[in-house]
């Protein structure tokens, strides 16, 4: 895989990974402040799930490398 089509994969994986770690551990406040909408979370701990991101975000990648360089599965034609 080039360097650039494996970048490409990995930023694919990556916003794939924050959509499905952005929701882990969310609580919204029982009485939220005026002005403040009621579904905005305490604390979104943003850097943490920046960071569990992407370390699962490259370990999908070297899954995807492995799947890619060891011809498991054939991604080329016939």
């Amino acid at each position: 895989m080039s360097i650039v089509t494996g970048s490409a994969v990995y930023l694919v994986l990556w916003w794939i990974s924050l959509f499905a770690i952005l929701p882990w551990g969310v609580r919204v406040p029982d009485q939220p402040a005026p002005g403040h909408a009621p579904s905005a979370p305490e604390r979104p701990r943003l850097l943490l799930k920046a960071g569990v991101t992407t370390v699962v975000a490259a370990i999908l990648w070297l899954f995807v490398e492995w799947l890619v360089t060891t011809d498991l599965i054939s991604f080329r034609g016939p």
